[in-house]
């Protein structure tokens, strides 16, 4: 397993070597190991998912999952601009934090154009902004117990809150952002404001929109089914979308 100390010392030969340990023994690995294992093996730890110039942004850019939580709540915020939302970062972290949207917005900020793929089989491209998820992370002072980053969100299935989950080399990848803007203009509803994950060498369905806390912890299984993700329970969708 690999922890905030290894990801932040070490190399990506490194975190390979310790991979290569692992796969000693096949028995070992599920399907889903392995394709995680193949494609990071291959692409590295760092690779950048492509990035586009601004007039290759796609004309129609397709709302994904939810298209309004419309829950009180929700509906609240949302009708106040969510001048009154709060991103809480708790969990494995040496400093919870409750943040504002204009402090999201005041933190150093990263701008990528890059695509979009959905897990239905469309794709479109758009230029996301906001800050990066290691930024928010360090001000928490991520503990060196946490393994998983994991994504709360105001839309629901029924009673069941939606959530998603990363691992630490995806929370701490360069392009994975905390978008608030898109194409140069605030989220809209149907786009996941005010906040959603950018985590752009995954498939669609990890970009968790509405995010209302991020939960550093040790392990997934207290979580919803267990799986890392409301699709991976509830539809048996892989933990790892890479792409």
């Amino acid at each position: 397993m690999i922890t905030r100390r290894t990801l932040l010392a070490g190399t990506g030969a490194t975190l390979l070597a310790g991979c290569d340990s692992f796969t000693d023994n096949p028995a070992l690995l599920s399907a889903e190991d392995a394709h995680r294992f193949l494609q990071r093996s291959i692409t590295g730890r760092a690779a950048l998912a492509r990035q586009f110039r601004p007039e290759q942004r796609s004309p129609i850019f397709r709302v994904n999952g939810t298209a309004n939580p419309d829950t009180p709540e929700y509906n609240a915020l949302a009708a106040n601009r969510f001048a009154d939302w709060r991103l809480r970062v708790d969990g494995l972290v040496a400093r919870p934090l409750s943040l504002s949207l204009a402090q999201i917005q005041s933190l150093p900020q990263r701008a990528q154009i890059t695509r979009h793929d959905c897990v239905e089989g469309w794709s479109a491209i758009g230029k996301w902004q906001g800050p990066r998820l290691e930024t928010v992370l360090q001000l928490a002072g991520i503990r060196d117990t946490a393994r998983y980053i994991v994504l709360h969100c105001a839309d629901r299935f029924g009673s069941t809150p939606y959530y998603e989950s990363i691992d630490l080399i995806d929370a701490f990848h360069p392009q994975t952002l905390l978008a608030w803007a898109m194409n140069d203009a605030t989220l809209s509803v149907g786009h996941g404001a005010p906040l959603r994950l950018r985590v752009e060498r995954q498939l669609g369905y990890k970009q968790a929109k509405y995010i209302m806390r991020i939960e550093a912890v040790a392990s997934l299984a207290a979580i919803g089914a267990g799986k890392g993700g409301y699709w991976e329970d509830s539809n048996g969708y892989e933990w790892y979308a890479g792409i």
